[in-house]
């Protein structure tokens, strides 16, 4: 996929932003949904409200992507504790909510810096497969562990 595709594609999709965050907001009080997960959501929330964050929101779509990227890695694992019919039964918008996320993050992965990437998911771990669980649903997504850094003089 060419740079301009992929800028492209990406600003279609932060225009779904607010409604993510409306998404989110109706996670949250959704008793269906765990505590912890919950806590992630509302992180996700003030992390994409807050103007000084890892990219600036002042800064035009720079700003944006990485707002868009955590809120995917968030909604995606809370997919991988609950049902995907859950979200889907929340959303509001057009189209498959569970395919916009993934390609929201995955697109916003891509544009951004591999360091901002390292940040935003270094403490993201996909939760423990409880007995009885279906194991091919709860695989985690798009989680990113950080590689050992090595200094070279």
């Amino acid at each position: 996929m060419s740079d301009l595709n992929l800028r492209s594609r990406m600003k279609n999709l932060l225009l779904v932003i607010p409604n993510l965050l409306l998404l989110c907001a109706r996670l949250m009080v959704d008793s269906r949904v765990p505590t912890k997960e919950r806590l992630l959501v509302a992180g996700a929330i003030v992390y994409a409200f807050a103007p000084l964050d890892l990219i600036p929101d002042m800064l035009p779509f720079v700003g944006q992507v990485d707002d868009a990227y955590l809120i995917g890695l968030t909604l995606l694992r809370l997919m991988t504790v609950t049902e995907p019919r859950v979200v889907r039964e929340h959303w509001r918008g057009g189209g498959d909510v569970v395919e916009l996320i993934g390609a929201t993050a995955l697109l916003a992965g891509k544009l951004l810096p591999k360091k901002v990437r390292r940040v935003l998911t270094a403490r993201v771990e996909a939760p423990k497969v409880l007995p009885g669980q279906n194991q091919t649903t709860k695989m985690p997504l798009l989680v990113e562990h950080p590689a050992a850094e090595t200094k070279t003089f």
